[in-house]
């Protein structure tokens, strides 16, 4: 144990400076040998400056070495002791190097970027599959929202439930007896069906309908010829004609005295043309007629 806390005595770093035999510190840059010229006038209490070939007085306590400089008597009676004790000692190289200070502040907190080559594709068609695969579902997203938007844009503009339940009328075709009229209410407007008779449909057809102030066919206006069906709405100023009345045994309006044929047609007054034919169907399974 004594043996181990001697080397470590032993072990000192080497200084920086090397030295002159006579243990005068080796300065190239420094003149020693300068004296302070005699009568400078200047007594600043100071004595000749030291000597280059006297050692100073701090060096009784060290001995030069060539290989490794200026020693210190204890460490030299220290390294002595270690020999006595057949402790070895690593050879001194003789080579010393510069102490340097690194002046700039170490980054602690430098970020540290984490290894993901582990999630990394192995191969590019790997990689560019799952990025068409993500295009592509994000193009479908993005069209199924768009979709969903505008379909309930638009149905805010549709018509409301009372209005779609006005947009088609049925009316049984048995409930009209032949010769007679009906008068129902579609979309705000009254409309006039006309279950004629065949009297009736012989004369609608026999005019000469090419004379007229708003010339159109009875078969034009018809899609069963016993069954007649138009708006009640004069083509004046929108009154309402009265049935079975006036010069041909149609219509006629009391406003402005508007005459109208057996099928709805312009004969006489101001009335400009004829009246609106709206648009139906029959149903003839169930004997019905279809409105709208």
């Amino acid at each position: 144990m004594a043996a181990i806390q001697l080397a470590k005595k032993a072990v000192t770093l080497p200084p920086t400076v090397r030295t002159l035999a006579s243990g005068v510190p080796s300065a190239s840059l420094i003149n020693l040998s300068v004296r302070e010229p005699a009568g400078h006038g200047h007594g600043h209490g100071h004595g000749v400056g030291p000597r280059s070939d006297v050692p100073p007085k701090w060096v009784g306590g060290v001995s030069a070495n060539s290989s490794v400089g200026l020693v210190s008597r204890n460490v030299v009676n220290g390294m002595e002791a270690v020999l006595a004790a057949g402790i070895s000692l690593p050879p001194s190289t003789g080579i010393f190097q510069k102490r340097l200070i690194h002046s700039s502040v170490p980054a602690k907190d430098a970020p540290q970027v984490p290894d993901f080559s582990h999630y990394e594709a192995k191969s590019e068609s790997t990689n560019r599959g799952v990025a068409y695969f993500m295009i592509g579902s994000l193009g479908l997203l993005s069209a199924t929202v768009a979709k969903s938007t505008v379909t309930e844009f638009l149905a805010t503009m549709a018509a409301s439930a009372d209005v779609l339940a006005m947009a088609k009328v049925e009316i049984e075709l048995a409930s009209i007896p032949e010769g007679k009229n009906a008068i129902i209410k579609w979309r705000g407007k009254p409309v006039f069906i006309r279950h004629r008779t065949q009297d009736e449909v012989q004369d609608a057809r026999s005019t000469n309908w090419k004379s007229l102030r708003d010339p159109q066919s009875d078969e034009d206006r018809t899609k069963k010829p016993e069954w007649l069906v138009m708006l009640g709405v004069c083509t004046h100023l929108g009154c309402v004609p009265i049935g079975e009345a006036g010069d041909y045994g149609g219509w006629f309006c009391p406003c402005h005295g508007s005459h109208y044929d057996i099928s709805g047609r312009i004969r006489k007054g101001p009335a400009p043309s004829n009246l609106e034919v709206p648009q139906y169907d029959f149903d003839e399974a169930n004997g019905l007629l279809v409105i709208g």
